[in-house]
């Protein structure tokens, strides 16, 4: 296989600066639209243990459940839809799917399921849809949407009973399921559990502590220098590097200065929006002499990135945002995605 790297692929960052104590600030908004986080990740300079306050909000994520070889036509069962999806707040994923090659599923906190479908199971199925955005002449890829709250697919509702007819007898879509629901967990999601094989699973929590580190002036590194520097802090990759190394060119951007400790948090798993946004507002409350860092990163193959827009994958699959937060209550916000992506809100 040949890549042409002299061409780039089109990517999207969109860069906002406001402060937490700006009433017309969209941060929440914001937070909120990005339904399915995989992973946080936390970068707490000069400080070399996870402070004690911030142990209860880490470990008060949200359970999550993995349900094996789902019938996709469960999620229109009457049962979950009142106890569940009509309650708002549930996130659900197909697991180990590929959004370009394998039908994928999404079930968003409004009450939108999404079925992201190759043109065969689309044809089979026969129910409205149109095609992907990102299939272009070829029509390979089709997505369905519907809202499960409009009366027409209330259980008794037409398009409840037409979809109901396709996913039962004729495309019958089986698929393996992450799900969550925050407030209410298991027990609001135990009428669509009590039918399946399922596991519940509690979001992994790493803890790395840095030494030394070559650390950017925030306020004064360009977004995507300042991207680039956090991508390599967390994947650990040293950006103590000469311009003629073989391996890596890879630095520090200049402003520069050496932090004798830094904290790096990760949080991952099906992690709920609410959740994600009550971290962020207890690092911003408890935040006092030094900036910090907040990654969130969507899942590479969910049909969907923020909101109800489609999302591709082309390369890299990427969806994710960063918030960096300095101690007068100011904020900058960079939200990117890939090319075969809709721009962020």
């Amino acid at each position: 296989m040949s890549v042409d790297l002299s061409r780039t692929p089109r990517t999207l960052l969109v860069c906002e600066r406001s402060s937490f104590l700006d009433d017309q600030n969209r941060l929440s908004t914001q937070v909120e639209q990005m339904h399915f986080n995989h992973k946080v990740s936390v970068l707490l300079p000069e400080c070399s243990s996870a402070p004690s306050h911030l142990e209860p909000v880490l470990s008060g994520f949200s359970s999550f459940y993995l349900i094996r070889n789902l019938h996709v036509y469960e999620l229109l069962n009457e049962d979950f839809l009142r106890s569940a999806v009509y309650q708002g707040s549930v996130c659900g994923l197909s697991y180990g799917t590929r959004i370009d090659e394998d039908n994928c599923v999404a079930l968003t906190p409004n009450g939108r399921l999404t079925l992201s479908l190759d043109k065969d199971s689309f044809e089979t199925l026969g129910f409205e849809g149109k095609p992907s955005s990102f299939t272009h002449k070829r029509r390979s890829r089709f997505v369905v949407s519907v809202d499960l709250t409009d009366k027409s697919m209330a259980p008794s509702g037409r398009g409840n009973l037409r979809l109901l007819e396709g996913l039962k007898s004729r495309l019958q879509l089986r698929t393996d399921f992450l799900v969550s629901h925050h407030p209410g967990g298991g027990a609001s999601l135990q009428p669509l559990l009590s039918r399946c094989d399922w596991s519940e699973h509690r979001p992994e929590i790493s803890r790395r502590t840095l030494t030394d580190l070559s650390c950017p002036v925030p306020q004064s590194c360009d977004p995507h220098s300042l991207l680039e520097w956090l991508g390599v802090v967390d994947a650990d990759i040293s950006s103590e590097n000469s311009s003629s190394s073989f391996l890596s060119t890879l630095v520090c951007p200049e402003p520069k200065t050496k932090l004798a400790h830094a904290l790096s948090v990760c949080v991952s798993g099906l992690l709920h929006p609410q959740d994600v946004h009550r971290l962020i507002q207890h690092l911003r409350t408890h935040l006092d002499q030094s900036w910090l860092s907040v990654t969130v990163h969507g899942f590479a193959d969910s049909p969907v990135s923020w909101g109800d827009r489609e999302h591709g994958f082309l390369l890299g699959g990427e969806n994710f945002y960063n918030l960096v937060m300095f101690p007068d209550q100011s904020y900058r916000l960079h939200l990117a995605v890939g090319a075969h992506d809709a721009c962020p809100p």
